[in-house]
């Protein structure tokens, strides 16, 4: 059914962040105590040519949070594609373009990439694209999630003669694209979509056509938007919808193609298996959506609001104030607040200038980080009982440090509430998280926990008051309870 005219029915209802993992990490890198994102994907298509520089520009800013390693965008413009992708945050890769009308046409495809220090390789960032025998880009891709049959595919497409420019599973995706294109845009995406395993959220182009694909779980998360009749729009989230003044149609549904053709006006939709079961990331939810974002027509902030009257509710406490740690953990201690009449102040005052990760050369330093990236004012503490909220503990270390700051700032007694289930698995769909052995939750009781943070009490959000609070179990739950909606595989990493 063409979505031009889905896309009517929608209005009417309508109510007005590639995966490369590093091996070889450098050990004396500093990382934030919390998953982190891959990447946000943004894709924008008009039947005129549009301000494609500007609008990718805003829209891949709206989506700075989901990574802030490198940036890059593919552009169609009068049957060719250009390509520009360079290390640094959106605004800086956009500054380093000295024509903006080169990428200004009428398609546009948008990466914004979480990578680790030692995996910033030009080659590795996104868009991908393919080459003809005249050195002329025919295909590209954006591409948010991880292959968990990566390997295993590699193999098979090396054994058929097709060479491999990077270290990244995106470029399967590419490939199988590339090799089944005779088959016709939809015919060659449905065909990778049923040798692909794993989660991803793609969008994409060729010279002359515009497709975006999500995997049969809709493990991460697309929406789908216009601006007008004739412009659409895909990306990661609501919020860049929101940067380009698109409205909200839908999100795009798991095992779902949408496609520009030849034969029809506006996006065309394809679903390549009926009936798919969804589990979208529970962590988009709890930490990595902005909170202004709606994913599967669920508000952020709402949920994150609600899960701070949950973990009251399930385990109250007498205190003086209630603080939360910024970002994702304030809406939280709003909710907490409200549903305890517990003042909340914004206490911890954040530094927004620091980055997410630090080189530094002893164990001593990279505790200092904490209080870099956090520091608390200090007479709103003293002599308080203080309940701090926070989205998650992960490694422990960055919670550990903070609860030294607190105390070393008078406070009389710490409560420390994760708005989570305790994370007690890696994530192998397309977040970066550690392994079993770095997760504090997963070889410590909740009891040993406490005694480890210094505080005085210390409760996670149950799995059954998350699942309230989300509305349903069709989520992905992995990290909290190590069962997956897709098996791992023999191997996620390609080397």
């Amino acid at each position: 059914m063409p979505i031009n005219r889905q896309k009517q029915n929608y209005l009417k209802q309508f109510k007005s962040r590639t995966y490369g993992r590093n091996l070889f990490r450098d050990k004396n890198e500093e990382r934030l105590d919390a998953p982190q994102e891959e990447c946000g994907i943004f894709g924008l298509y008009s039947e005129s040519d549009i301000d494609t520089f500007s609008l990718s520009q805003f829209g891949l800013f709206a989506l700075q949070h989901r990574g802030q390693e490198a940036c890059g965008i593919s552009v169609m413009k009068e049957g060719k594609i250009y390509n520009i992708k360079d290390e640094g945050l959106v605004l800086d890769v956009y500054k380093s373009i000295r024509e903006p009308e080169t990428f200004m046409g009428n398609g546009v495809i948008g990466h914004t990439r979480y990578t680790t220090a030692g995996d910033k390789k030009k080659y590795n960032f996104q868009p991908f694209f393919a080459k003809n025998e005249w050195d002329q880009i025919i295909l590209s891709i954006a591409h948010n999630g991880n292959l968990t049959n990566a390997k295993l595919l590699k193999k098979e497409l090396e054994a058929e003669g097709i060479t491999f420019k990077a270290t990244s599973d995106s470029e399967i995706i590419l490939r199988l694209i590339q090799k089944n294109i005779d088959l016709g845009l939809r015919g060659a995406i449905k065909a990778t979509m049923e040798k692909i395993e794993g989660a991803y959220s793609v969008v994409g182009m060729t010279r002359n056509k515009f497709f975006a694909f999500r995997d049969f779980h809709g493990i991460r998360p697309l929406v789908l938007g216009a601006i007008d009749e004739k412009t659409f729009v895909a990306a990661s989230e609501t919020a860049a919808l929101d940067g380009i003044g698109a409205q909200y149609i839908r999100d795009i549904l798991p095992g779902e193609i949408v496609f520009t053709s030849d034969n029809e006006k506006g996006l065309q939709s394809f679903v390549v298996k009926e009936n798919c079961e969804k589990r979208i990331c529970a962590f988009e939810y709890i930490y990595f959506a902005r909170p202004d974002s709606n994913l599967e027509g669920i508000n952020v902030h709402e949920i994150r609001e609600k899960s701070g009257e949950k973990i009251w509710e399930q385990s109250p406490v007498e205190a003086d104030v209630v603080i939360g740690v910024p970002d994702s953990g304030v809406p939280a201690a709003i909710g907490f607040s409200k549903a305890s009449g517990i003042p909340f102040r914004a206490i911890l005052i954040k530094n927004r200038y620091v980055g997410r990760s630090f080189i530094v050369p002893t164990q001593e330093m990279r505790e200092r980080i904490v209080n870099l990236k956090l520091n608390p004012i200090i007479s709103e503490i003293k002599g308080k009982r203080v309940v701090i909220i926070d989205d998650s503990i992960v490694r422990g270390t960055t919670a550990k440090r903070l609860v030294k700051i607190l105390k070393d700032a008078g406070a009389k007694e710490i409560h420390f509430r994760s708005v989570s289930p305790p994370i007690i698995a890696p994530c192998f769909l397309g977040i970066d998280t550690p392994s079993k052995d770095d997760l504090v939750s997963a070889n410590m009781s909740k009891e040993k926990l406490c005694k480890y943070l210094g505080v005085n009490t210390l409760e996670f959000l149950s799995m059954e008051n998350l699942i309230k609070i989300l509305g349903s179990s069709n989520h992905c739950f992995g990290c909290f309870t190590e069962k997956y909606p897709v098996e791992k595989g023999e191997e996620t990493e390609l080397f």
